[in-house]
């Protein structure tokens, strides 16, 4: 592998360590109707699909909490 691949692999590895396996807080408001959970920030969609993301779209789901400040751990 290419440095520039080790090191992105490394940085993902890193940032997927640091995180849990999902940014759910418990209390899902999607179930109730809503179409962004006031738990963990995920859309509806993400929520009954993420057990079947693959790594990068969960990591773009954690990018797009993360920027919006909506991470509650």
């Amino acid at each position: 592998l290419s440095l520039r691949r080790q090191r992105q692999m490394c940085i993902r590895d890193r940032r997927n360590t640091l995180r849990p396996d999902s940014p759910c807080a418990g209390y899902c408001s999607t179930s109730h109707g809503d179409e962004i959970c006031k738990g963990c920030g995920r859309t509806f969609v993400e929520v009954i699909n993420w057990i079947i993301y693959d790594d990068d779209e969960k990591a773009a789901v954690w990018a797009r909490l993360e920027a919006a400040g909506l991470v509650k751990r």
